[in-house]
């Protein structure tokens, strides 16, 4: 028996980033080109990787899904790496992200520093890591390599700000790793194992004095996936480090914020689902209601904030708690809706922070000073004549950018967040066969998102008035193709995904009716056996 050659592809997306970022390490200041150009064919080699893997997963591969025995040791011996639709799309997600990223930092941000672009493929290698991951040490391995890439770019191009938001960073992350350390040897003390699989076959048969310590240890290592996830009240440290990291870092954080809560929605529906006996719907409650508290924390924060750079950190505390009360509301419609838009609204939080920097050229320094002062005391001024002379297509492009990112973001037609949401608010109403019909919690969740998306609106609309109306503008910025490209590419990504939102909501309810059936994982991960070696030939016998 050999190994399919398409299993081989599953380890492609850490040894790729893994080998290039090595190859760049010795790489002096001065080779800007050379080494811009190998980090962006290792990110275009991984696009391409995970698109195979979404094709595989969704037609070629029995159940959907696909498993990598690391050093041929069965599990839960051995690490295993799963590919299945939802982790495909992940590395999708991931791939374009990095690739809009790193053009952007093209001209500028990649050529402050030596080692951004090593730092940027052991990033990338982490996250990747994570999405394919099934053993909880090898997850916490993979989330120390992303977050020790990340303490460097967080402070690549070093000022006062970035220094200060990264102190914060690191300090909460480490409290974070100490947890999840503790999590999983709580985990391991009480079952036996960490392999994800074998650890859902084992949750039902625990012996009654275990039940407590192995939910300990699940709740402590979920505290450390909600740090990373900014549940309230775990993150107030995330607007910080968004609003002093640069563009393109920002971008990545964007998505790093997301990896904790899809962690959840992985660990959650497979060890915890309904037929887990007493451990069954463990923290479902805990994760709808807290949820909850964190839309209601990230869209007072919008309200509050009148920085560009806050106010997306902001966005994102609400895009993390949508999804994890989605999660925690334990439906499966729901969760495809809910996958939808966390793509939707990584996209859009992407894009609106590679966006900020090339917005903050058009204004004068004291501008926004200037703009805050005049409405709070009501100052009029008389209107300028006309000078006749047309919108110069820098200015049209920032303002329609930053329109359609308000709109995605707010969830407002006619772009993917408005659809993600639209198809949340069906999922809770015609709940079907699956579940009870909506109830407080589904009314309250639908309530709670509904005035998000106008405060965020507000929000936004704000911004927009103070900086393209009543600011103080030099002229025409100066745009480098390299940085509006990024931010052209991820906004149409947005339209294909509206324009092919029935074909990408297909996708997600076949990739969420797989997470609901742990078994399929169970039976794969535990019945893939190792590789034989190959026999040696008799001796006097042609090989």
């Amino acid at each position: 028996m050999s190994l399919d050659w398409t299993r081989h592809l599953l380890i492609v997306p850490v040894l790729l980033p893994l080998l290039c970022g090595a190859l760049l390490v010795p790489l002096t200041e001065g080779r800007h080109r050379f080494k811009f150009a190998l980090g962006y064919a290792s990110v275009l080699g991984l696009l391409a990787n995970a698109l195979a893997l979404v094709l595989l997963a969704d037609r070629a591969w029995p159940d959907g899904m696909a498993i990598y025995l690391a050093a041929n040791w069965a599990a839960p011996f051995g690490i295993a790496l799963l590919a299945d639709r939802l982790s495909a799309l992940m590395l999708v997600l991931t791939a374009l992200l990095a690739l809009a990223a790193l053009h952007y930092a093209q001209p500028r941000w990649s050529r402050i520093g030596v080692h951004f672009h090593s730092l940027f493929q052991f990033l990338l290698m982490g996250i990747n890591g994570a999405f394919l991951t099934h053993d909880l040490f090898n997850l916490f391995v993979f989330f120390e390599v992303m977050l020790a890439a990340s303490y460097g770019l967080v402070l690549h191009g070093y000022n006062v700000a970035r220094l200060r938001a990264s102190i914060q960073y690191i300090a909460v992350n480490l409290v974070a790793a100490l947890l999840f350390l503790t999590g999983v040897a709580l985990i391991y003390a009480t079952t036996g194992t960490l392999n994800m699989a074998d650890l859902a076959a084992r949750v039902g048969s625990l012996p009654a004095h275990s039940v407590g310590l192995l939910k300990v240890g699940a709740a402590v290592l979920a505290l450390a996936f909600l740090v990373k996830g900014a549940m309230w009240p775990l993150g107030s440290w995330l607007p910080t480090t968004y609003s002093a990291a640069s563009p393109p870092v920002a971008a990545l954080l964007v998505l790093m914020t997301k990896v904790g809560a899809y962690v959840v929605l992985r660990i959650w529906l497979l060890v915890f689902p309904d037929g887990a006996g007493e451990l069954a719907r463990y923290g479902y409650d805990a994760l709808l209601w807290g949820g909850m508290a964190t839309i209601v924390f990230g869209a007072a924060g919008m309200l509050a904030t009148d920085t560009a750079g806050r106010m997306a950190g902001y966005a994102a505390i609400v895009s993390s708690g949508t999804l994890l009360a989605v999660i925690g509301y334990g439906q499966a419609s729901l969760v495809a809706a809910g996958l939808y838009y966390f793509l939707a609204s990584t996209i859009a939080l992407a894009a609106f922070v590679l966006l900020i920097e090339l917005i903050d050229r058009i204004r004068t320094p004291g501008a926004a000073m200037l703009a805050l002062t005049m409405e709070a005391y009501a100052v009029e001024d008389t209107p300028a004549e006309p000078k006749g002379r047309g919108v110069p297509a820098a200015m049209a492009f920032l303002s329609l950018a930053f329109a359609a990112c308000a709109l995605m973001i707010a969830g407002l037609p006619p772009l993917s967040g408005f659809v993600a949401k639209f198809g949340m608010f069906h999922a809770l109403v015609n709940p079907g066969l699956e579940a009870a019909p909506v109830g407080a919690r589904g009314w309250s969740l639908m309530a709670l998102v509904i005035v998000s998306g106008l405060v965020a609106i507000i929000s936004l609309m704000r911004f927009g008035v103070r900086t393209f109306w009543a600011a103080e503008i030099l002229g025409p910025p100066r745009l480098h193709s390299a940085e509006v490209l990024p931010v052209a590419a991820l906004l149409a990504v947005s339209v294909l995904m509206t324009v092919q939102a029935q074909p990408v909501l297909d996708y997600l309810g076949r990739a969420s009716a797989d997470l609901h059936r742990p078994a399929l994982y169970i039976g794969q991960v535990r019945g893939t056996a190792p590789v034989p070696a190959p026999q040696a030939s008799p001796a006097g016998e042609a090989p």
